[in-house]
């Protein structure tokens, strides 16, 4: 069976070329919607690749499982950013004194103190038998000019805080020499040490120096057994004066106490406290009998 061509009308034969093309651009136009539909779905996998390889270009929020990765990591971040930075050395700790140590760091004392801490020039005051921690609050006062000498502030400002323990520790170490007092002066001295004067509001001495002038080292009350009488003497009157040690409570108390004192009161205190000397059984540091 055949087909005649002349059986066909040319506006007929038009029609049907227009739906073939027509039927073709459907087909092309389906299959080009399908890859459109499913950009959506990797449009976050584009644009991170995209903005990977494009530097100064924001990324894309994540997924919803890596954004709340992100979200608990951005506080621990700030948080660590906000904390100030380790120091890079940590200050050291002075240990208690080294009294061998101290020995050696001891020899530019002699020349005043003496090599063993006991003075021979009655203007400098002995050292022996000083208690550690009393020693390393007055070089500490001397380094920071709390306390006024030109010398001694020379001399502490190059110690550290271990030097001064273990300049402390060499001193306590050893036992100062026996003075002599004035036979006229011990009864009145003796009195003002052991009893003061209730009347005029002087405190007995051996209250905080004890009764053998051993002092109190947790008080920080210093050693006065066996002092030069010259040092005790100009010290009193230089507190009556005005003069202070520091400015805590602890250094104003023998200003107070000094201002009550007249020139005698000082005279046989300071006599006193040069013979005044513990027991030679008794050894450094410990009591002696009374």
């Amino acid at each position: 069976m055949s087909f005649r061509s002349a059986g066909f009308r040319p506006a007929a034969l038009g029609g049907m070329i227009a739906l073939v093309f027509a039927l073709s651009a459907s087909v092309v136009m389906a299959q080009d919607a399908k890859p459109a539909e499913a950009a959506p779905a990797n449009a976050t996998t584009a644009a991170q690749k995209s903005s990977a390889g494009a530097p100064g270009v924001d990324a894309l929020p994540s997924a919803p499982a890596d954004s709340g990765k992100q979200a608990s990591a951005e506080p621990s971040a700030a948080a660590s950013a906000a904390q100030p930075a380790a120091p890079a050395e940590v200050a050291a700790v002075a240990k208690p004194g080294d009294a061998a140590a101290g020995q050696g760091k001891a020899a530019a004392c002699g020349a005043c103190h003496g090599m063993d801490g006991n003075s021979t020039d009655a203007q400098y005051p002995k050292l022996a038998g000083q208690h550690e921690s009393y020693i390393v609050r007055q070089l500490t006062h001397f380094k920071a000019g709390q306390r006024q000498n030109p010398i001694m502030m020379g001399m502490a400002a190059p110690l550290s805080e271990q030097d001064m323990h273990d300049l402390g520790a060499y001193f306590a170490s050893k036992q100062s020499l026996p003075g002599v007092a004035d036979a006229a002066l011990v009864q009145q001295g003796e009195t003002l040490f052991r009893q003061g004067d209730v009347e005029r509001g002087i405190p007995a001495c051996m209250a905080c120096h004890s009764i053998d002038g051993r002092g109190n080292p947790g008080a920080a009350y210093p050693q006065l057994t066996s002092q030069h009488a010259q040092y005790v003497e100009k010290t009193l009157k230089a507190w009556r004066d005005g003069t202070t040690w520091g400015e805590d409570a602890q250094a104003k108390i023998m200003p107070a106490i000094a201002k009550k004192l007249d020139d005698k009161d000082i005279a046989a205190l300071s006599s006193y406290v040069e013979g005044l000397h513990v027991n030679d059984a008794a050894g450094p540091n410990k009591p002696a009998t009374p």
